[in-house]
């Protein structure tokens, strides 16, 4: 069981490497590494992050095969279906880092804004889902200034909306506050910059590592 704080170096030196370049060359994605897998997995780290295209955590964190239990929704929102998956992955396979991921540029946020802002007659039932749950962190920040400017709106609806997802998970299961109160699982916020592929945590670090 590899402890949280050294989970949480080892994906930002796998990050650094992928945001210079410099990518792992030890094979982790081979047939040697598949044989390896039959038997069970034992990811170091649990990502729950969005699954916009240009964000794929093991490329991000340039990790290979069985490295990384990775869950991918739209907004990196927290439903039952994702709490359950981060509940078998701690319980089970024993990691002990949870990072919530969001990225700059979020699709889904912009969506939701776009959703909030137009008449509800139109709003789309399939997208209700989603912004539902993404709309608490946004409608407060359009009771501010941030209403008038775009860009600056999705920057801070991006980072409350991780914020509310992060809290979601330290609060929202008995299993995993468990595993947080007795057991060593931290539960962590980090965007992803599309414009340099560095990541930045920011929400929840251990204090040797903040």
């Amino acid at each position: 069981m590899t402890p949280s704080q050294t989970a949480l170096e080892r994906l930002r030196e796998g990050n650094r490497r992928f945001a210079e370049d410099l990518p792992s060359e030890s094979g982790l994605s081979g047939a040697a590494r598949r044989s390896q897998l039959i038997a069970g997995q034992q990811p170091f780290a649990i990502i729950l992050g969005c699954s916009d295209s240009r964000v794929p955590a093991e490329l991000v964190f340039d990790q290979g095969l069985g490295d990384l239990f990775v869950i991918r929704v739209a907004g990196n929102i927290v439903a039952p279906s994702q709490i359950g998956s981060i509940e078998y992955a701690a319980e089970v396979t024993g990691a002990r880092l949870v990072v919530v991921m969001g990225h700059s540029g979020c699709g889904a946020i912009e969506a939701t804004i776009n959703e909030l802002q137009r008449p509800q007659a139109n709003r789309s039932r399939n997208l209700s889902s989603i912004v539902d749950r993404i709309r608490p962190s946004v409608e407060t920040l359009l009771e501010t200034g941030l209403a008038q400017d775009r860009s600056a709106l999705i920057r801070f609806a991006v980072r409350s909306n991780i914020r509310a997802s992060v809290d979601h998970l330290r609060h929202g299961s008995e299993i995993l506050e468990r595993l947080i109160d007795k057991d060593g699982l931290t539960v962590v916020g980090a965007e992803y910059s599309l414009e340099t592929g560095m990541v930045e945590f920011f929400d929840g670090l251990p204090k040797m590592l903040d």
